[in-house]
């Protein structure tokens, strides 16, 4: 039986104007026992002036490391989205989240397709994300990293859309990082979703969807940034940890909510259930 483990994705602490630190020390704080950190590339103001979460891939991967070290949590995964069906971006992007994950001691890094470019087909969509995931997935497999698919823009919104995506490149490095919310807000049943993926799942993204959310927005978005806290919406979270518990690998539930009051919250819930 797989064990399954609560973690938390920094965008909790989005609001807050602090730096990734700052973000860090609060998860443990709270009581998480693992952290998903944003990465990326280059520079950009508000990180550097450390009024925001996100870690810049140009710093030193070992910055990572040392603040989970010293707060006493571990990295469940890197929050690493870019457009996949945009090679010109996300190709060397993943590459280098790739390298760094693999220095901070990150098993995973997470990623969906991506708004698509205005022109393309679809044909030629999938055509472009084969090319960054099999270039990706070389870098990937011999550094024993998983990249996880999320279900969350146009084609992933569908079973067999995410399918469709993970079946581009035969590499152990591809599996899912399935989202509670985002396939709810998809129109789908996520715990039927869960049980058809769970032999693939390598990261979970607990997000839970209020009720007025779900009647305002469901079935005409493909996704969300965050959700409320865990237990205050409509998803199952005991089927979901009975679901992961049956995956062949540990799992990481890594809570996706927008305030620290929803992650104190979400975390207290979640153990209850544990």
């Amino acid at each position: 039986m797989a064990k399954v483990s609560i973690g938390i994705n920094l965008e909790f602490v989005r609001h807050e104007d602090k730096p990734f630190e700052w973000g860090v020390e609060k998860a443990a704080e709270l009581g998480f026992e693992y952290v998903e950190p944003m990465v990326h590339w280059g520079r950009e103001l508000l990180s550097e002036a450390g009024y925001f979460h996100s870690v810049s891939m140009l710093d030193d991967p070992l910055r990572v490391r040392r603040a989970c070290e010293k707060a006493g949590v571990k990295l469940s995964g890197f929050s690493a989205h870019c457009p996949l069906c945009k090679p010109e971006i996300s190709t060397e992007y993943l590459k280098q989240a790739i390298r760094f994950a693999a220095e901070c001691g990150a098993p995973v890094i997470n990623s969906d397709e991506g708004p698509k470019p205005k022109w393309t087909t679809e044909e030629e969509d999938f055509m472009l994300m084969r090319y960054v995931l099999r270039e990706a997935a070389y870098v990937a497999e011999p550094r024993k990293i998983l990249i996880g698919l999320e279900p969350h823009q146009q084609y992933s919104k569908h079973p067999d859309g995410l399918d469709r995506m993970y079946r581009l490149v035969d590499s152990p490095a591809i599996g899912i990082n399935f989202d509670t919310g985002n396939s709810y807000l998809c129109g789908h049943d996520p715990l039927a979703w869960l049980e058809c993926v769970k032999d693939r799942l390598v990261h979970l993204h607990a997000k839970d969807i209020s009720v007025q959310q779900s009647t305002a927005e469901r079935g005409k978005v493909t996704g969300t940034p965050v959700g409320c806290a865990c237990g205050d919406g409509v998803i199952d979270w005991k089927r979901v940890i009975a679901i992961c518990k049956t995956a062949p690998r540990d799992i990481v539930l890594s809570v996706e909510c927008g305030t620290v009051e929803q992650a104190g919250r979400s975390v207290t819930y979640l153990r209850s259930l544990l």
